[in-house]
């Protein structure tokens, strides 16, 4: 008796989703699901909501209950979205099969990985994710971005090993002291001669270092007799 029960609820089922036909005889079915708002009534945000099946072919709006029923869609593959001015919900695709007599498999849709396939419930149940935000947050000031700023590093850098090398130099032994010291005068003495100038070696580079040395045809002066 209990299996006569199972058998006859899903020959109910399948026979109320291929009940349907078009002008031209072609089977079309109906899209069913349900939408969640948690701790707002439906009044507020109910009339709003809408049901978008492939961006807009197929609309269907919410009960009063915020249940919803999508007529006369066809086999195949199909994005169910709630488009709502207040609330976001994660859109789902639902694929009729024909082969089938109809039966319907829903799964998530992930925009950003569209390879994973996450199967859901069908009738379709849509929770909200929270608010919509069309509006970005306007930045607000904070001292680290001041901080973070290449100019005031590059001012506070010398700052820093200015008051950081005299501790190095008094820890070090007098030895070390005196290198440290020899090659600060050596810097500080350097010809501007000895200095590399990157202007002066790209111009004999390209110019050659090697000069054509230019031969005087000697100029007959006497006088034939």
């Amino acid at each position: 008796m209990r299996a006569l029960i199972v058998f006859f609820g899903a020959f109910v089922l399948v026979s109320s989703q291929s009940e349907d036909a078009d002008a031209d005889g072609n089977a079309v079915y109906k899209i069913e699901g349900k939408v969640f708002v948690e701790n707002e009534p439906i009044a507020d945000w109910g009339p709003q909501t809408r049901i978008i099946v492939n961006g807009g072919e197929y609309v269907g709006f919410l009960k009063p209950d915020g249940s919803f029923i999508v007529s006369n869609v066809p086999p195949g593959s199909h994005v169910v979205e709630v488009s709502s001015p207040n609330h976001g919900f994660q859109p789902a695709r639902v694929e009729i099969s024909s082969k089938s007599k109809g039966k319907m498999r829903a799964r998530r849709v992930d925009w950003l990985q569209p390879g994973v396939v996450q199967q859901i419930r069908y009738p379709l149940h849509f929770k909200t994710k929270g608010k919509a935000s069309f509006f970005e947050k306007r930045e607000t000031w904070h001292w680290t971005d001041s901080l973070m700023n290449p100019m005031v590093l590059m001012m506070l850098l010398p700052v820093l090993l200015l008051a950081v090398i005299p501790r190095l130099m008094g820890s070090m032994d007098a030895d070390s002291q005196k290198q440290m010291e020899d090659m600060r005068r050596d810097m500080f003495n350097t010809r501007p001669s000895d200095v590399f100038d990157p202007s002066k070696w790209l111009q004999q580079m390209f110019s050659g270092t090697s000069k054509r040395k230019v031969t005087k045809k000697p100029s007959g002066t006497g006088k034939r007799k």
